[in-house]
This record gives C-alpha cells, sequence and structure tokens, in this order.
C-alpha cells in the first residue's frame, strides 16, 4: 500500500500528469488518450503514457471499449488518498483554465457520451482555433 501511495505521489510530481489528473478529478468524465492527445497537444505517446503512468499508481481505472480505451478517475475510499485527491481538487483553477476549456470542446464532440473522433482531426482542429 505504501509503495502505490509513493507512485501516486510520483506521478503527479510530473506537470503533465498533474494537469490530467486534475482534469479528470475536476470534469467528472472518462476520456481516451486521442481526446487527452488534443486536450493538452501532447504526442499520442506521452498522452498514453501518462495516462498508463496514473493509472498504475492507482489513480486512475481503464476499460476497454470498442477501438477506444477509457481512463476514469478510481473510487478511492482510504483517508489518505481522499486526502490526495482533494489536494489536487483544490488546485487553483486559473492554472488550469486553457486546457479546462480546451477539454469540454473535446468532450462535446463526443456521440451519446462516447469518444468518436480520433486525435488532430479536422473537426477537432476547426473547432480549437
Amino acid at each position: 500500500m505504501e509503495e502505490q501511495y509513493i507512485d501516486a505521489l510520483k506521478a503527479l510530481a510530473e506537470p503533465h500528469r498533474l494537469r490530467l489528473f486534475w482534469l479528470l478529478v475536476h470534469v467528472d468524465q472518462r476520456i481516451t488518450v486521442a481526446e487527452a492527445m488534443d486536450v493538452t497537444g501532447d504526442s499520442q505517446y506521452n498522452a498514453s503514457r501518462n495516462l498508463k503512468m496514473l493509472y498504475k499508481a492507482g489513480l486512475l481505472t481503464q476499460e476497454k471499449q470498442g477501438k477506444w480505451v477509457y481512463y476514469t478517475l478510481a473510487i478511492q475510499d482510504q483517508p489518505h488518498w481522499i486526502a490526495l485527491i482533494e489536494s489536487v481538487r483544490t488546485l487553483p483553477k486559473q492554472s488550469f483554465a486553457q486546457v479546462s476549456s480546451r477539454c469540454q470542446q473535446r468532450l462535446a464532440m463526443r456521440v451519446n457520451n462516447e469518444c468518436v473522433v480520433g486525435a488532430n482531426s479536422e473537426e477537432w482542429l476547426s473547432r480549437s482555433l
């Protein structure tokens, strides 16, 4: 248990992973690698790696659905995990305003709450200008 908590703290110490985790805490939605790429501007490799590291640290769950893997905030019931999540939740929103806005735009492209558009699509590029 202690090792996983240390892994979670290490994962959140990296700015890109902290940003992704902050988004998942605030949007209360699951997210795909393609959506994470568009929102953060990261490459497929980096977005995938960052989400997997958060997953391996016990902060996220993953579920494969069709061609997409959806990452969701893991449900935690231990006080130290709850405190960690709450500390991220209370980070100043203005620090994440741009990525939060991009995330809402990207999630609005879903059909029936499912990702239907791959990363860097024409539709996304025309919306995000």
